[in-house]
């Protein structure tokens, strides 16, 4: 697996997207959608995400490699989401940071958990108070790439809390995994490792506020 995982970073970074399309479409014969996320994709992107900060690959390479693996994750997770389910207290988020891939892999896997949750896309840190708000979000979860974008989480919190908006915020992505105090220093709620843990997650959360869950 390390071999094939180092030669499926070098397709991303040479923006071959169909020899890397062809290793995961591969491995999907063999494993679930979730177990090719959470062993394949994330961990390549965790090192996309390194040699970028460490200053060995360009922004260009890093933002060909999102688009690669968003295009992979949107064949391995078909569309599940019923517009009839009513939406819970639940959403998603990208806090100011161009890269969607996580927020996309996270969501999908909250649909299969049977979480009918909000996509509040790509927002800034007002936008997301403001959507917050609007919509009574009890749980909200943040993807992040990049480290600037995790450091903004502070200023959320406080703004949160500034409006006395009751709100669990959990986050995730490269910036977490690699300092794993930094969720504590941002003063989020919860750290998630994977996008499962984080639907995990959710539903202990969910089951707390005495929602149904179908």
């Amino acid at each position: 697996m390390p071999d094939a995982l180092n030669q499926f970073v070098d397709y991303l970074l040479l923006a071959s997207a169909s020899k890397a399309k062809e290793a995961i479409l591969h491995l999907s014969e063999v494993s679930s959608a979730e177990e090719v996320v959470e062993t394949f994709l994330a961990p390549a992107l965790d090192r996309i995400g390194e040699k970028w900060e460490l200053g060995q690959i360009s922004l260009s390479q890093v933002y060909m490699s999102g688009r690669i693996c968003e295009e992979i994750v949107n064949t391995i997770f078909p569309p599940k989401e019923s517009s009839s389910s009513p939406h819970m207290p639940v959403a998603v988020a990208v806090l100011e940071d161009y890269h969607m891939l996580g927020k996309k892999i996270l969501y999908s896997t909250l649909i299969a958990y049977g979480v009918n949750v909000r996509d509040f896309g790509r927002v800034t840190v007002e936008e997301a108070v403001s959507q917050v708000a609007q919509h009574n979000i009890k749980v909200l979860l943040v993807s992040t790439l990049m480290l600037p974008s995790a450091l903004r989480v502070k200023e959320l919190q406080t703004k949160l809390r500034g409006k006395g908006l009751a709100v669990t915020v959990i986050v995730g992505g490269a910036p977490f995994r690699f300092d794993k105090e930094l969720w504590r220093e941002v003063g989020a709620d919860y750290m998630a490792e994977t996008a499962s843990e984080g639907a995990r997650m959710v539903l202990g959360l969910l089951e707390e506020l005495s929602c149904n869950i179908p």
